[in-house]
């Protein structure tokens, strides 16, 4: 069984954020306190060291005592370099990733992608829920990877491409299907954080 302190977490709040105006999601304020505070607490028990991947802001994410890394690839180059930054830090022999924009990640994520990553040797294991129309829908910016894949997928950016679903075609994954799919709500505009503010009182 794969315990939480062989997990790093990685947050992912290294994005654009186009469609909130371009201001520096983490740091947007969720019932009073800044979106990063709701992913590090949410982690808290689901993992040993935690880093947070930020590309501005660098010092008002420190002062939450987190390593703070940052993408090696130019231009917000999304998930796969914030990945690979984290691959690169990480010095457990696992990686459990989240965006820093979905406050009611699940408690129990790191221990559901686990048991399915030793079920079946997989390299990455990956969250996905279930709609109301019963079509189940890939979260792939929550998922577990083996460290040891640091090197495949700098290969894979180096080829230029960066999109998350090709890369994970190239890997042995699964998924597992979570049926709270308010948990993975995630915050793209200020229409949508008032929304989840409001279900979340």
């Amino acid at each position: 069984m794969i315990s939480p302190a062989q997990i790093t977490g990685l947050i992912l709040a290294g994005g654009r954020a186009q469609r909130m105006g371009g201001i520096d999601k983490g740091l947007i304020p969720f019932l009073g306190k800044p979106l990063i505070e709701s992913a590090i607490k949410r982690l808290g028990n689901q993992v040993g060291p935690i880093l947070i991947n930020a590309n501005r802001n660098i010092t008002k994410y420190a002062t939450y005592g987190h390593p703070v890394i940052v993408d090696e690839t130019p231009d917000f180059s999304g998930p796969l370099a914030g990945f690979s930054a984290g691959l690169k830090a990480c010095t457990s022999p696992y990686l459990l990733t989240v965006p820093c924009d979905s406050p009611l990640l699940p408690a129990d994520l790191g221990i559901k992608l686990a048991t399915e990553m030793t079920r079946g040797d997989f390299q990455l294991v990956y969250a996905s829920t279930k709609e109301i129309n019963d079509k189940i829908w890939a979260q792939p910016v929550f998922c577990l990877m083996r460290a040891d894949l640091k090197e495949p997928l700098e290969i894979f950016i180096k080829k230029g491409d960066l999109k998350i679903d090709r890369w994970f075609k190239e890997l042995h994954t699964s998924t597992v299907v979570f049926d709270d799919t308010q948990a993975f709500a995630n915050i793209n505009t200020p229409e949508e954080l008032k929304r989840l503010e409001e279900a979340s009182i």
